[in-house]
């Protein structure tokens, strides 16, 4: 039996990096994506086979599916993701709004219709990182504005794209407050454990769970 394969959309640093090294670690099959040629090396060390896109540029997205063409991939992340902090009480500037929502959820879009096919057709997982964040229900501020409505609108264009592959899970999940450059050196979760986590759930995943919101350690999001 061929090792499952792993796409790692945004594996550049941070959980993408330690999800090709953990499932590398695995046995497993990796494919990655980076922006830059640091990374391509750092992520071709693990072992893993690295295509140079940046999610931000639509351009550069196009091409996924003539790189991946012929691939089953058994389960994809996309991880890439940006963060702006202002609040609400500065408007945003375009420069912070369409950096956000460029690679949060154009980016994303633009790879659905590109992977999901070959997802599908393994039967597997397609997880996209969001945030606790994206939470409607559960907001007590307006940190990150622009980073909060992001999320919230993958989580919306998941779920719906999830209707058009039916063969494959879509779902959103939250990697956690993690010791990244965007978590910072005080949050609680360490990037080995986001990881671990990330990966216990797309194991476990139910039919239920399609089109849903999940956290890492394997909550399921009751209000959005």
């Amino acid at each position: 039996m061929s090792s499952p394969t792993i796409l790692v959309i945004g594996a550049s640093r941070g959980i993408g990096l330690e999800l090709v090294r953990q499932y590398r670690d695995a046995g497993c099959r990796v494919i990655a994506t980076v922006r830059d040629e640091a990374s391509r090396e750092r992520v071709r060390d693990l072992g893993a086979q690295v295509h140079m896109i940046d999610v931000a540029r639509p351009a550069s997205v196009s091409g996924l599916a003539w790189l991946l063409d012929g691939e089953k991939i058994d389960i994809a992340l996309y991880v890439a993701g940006v963060i702006r902090r202002p609040n609400a009480l500065t408007p945003p500037t375009q420069e912070d709004f369409d950096a956000v929502m460029h690679t949060n959820v154009l980016g994303a879009m633009q790879v659905i219709p590109q992977v999901a096919p070959m997802v599908e057709t393994a039967g597997g997982v397609f997880a996209f990182f969001s945030s606790s964040m994206s939470q409607i229900a559960s907001v007590d501020d307006s940190e990150c504005w622009i980073y909060r409505a992001s999320k919230a609108a993958l989580n919306m264009a998941v779920a719906a794209a999830q209707f058009d592959y039916p063969g494959a899970t879509l779902i959103t999940i939250d990697p956690g407050w993690v010791q990244t450059d965007m978590g910072g050196e005080g949050a609680p979760v360490t990037i080995e454990e986001s990881a671990s986590g990330i990966r216990s759930v797309l194991a476990a995943l139910t039919p239920e769970d399609k089109g849903q919101l999940l956290h890492y350690d394997g909550r399921r999001a009751q209000h959005w």
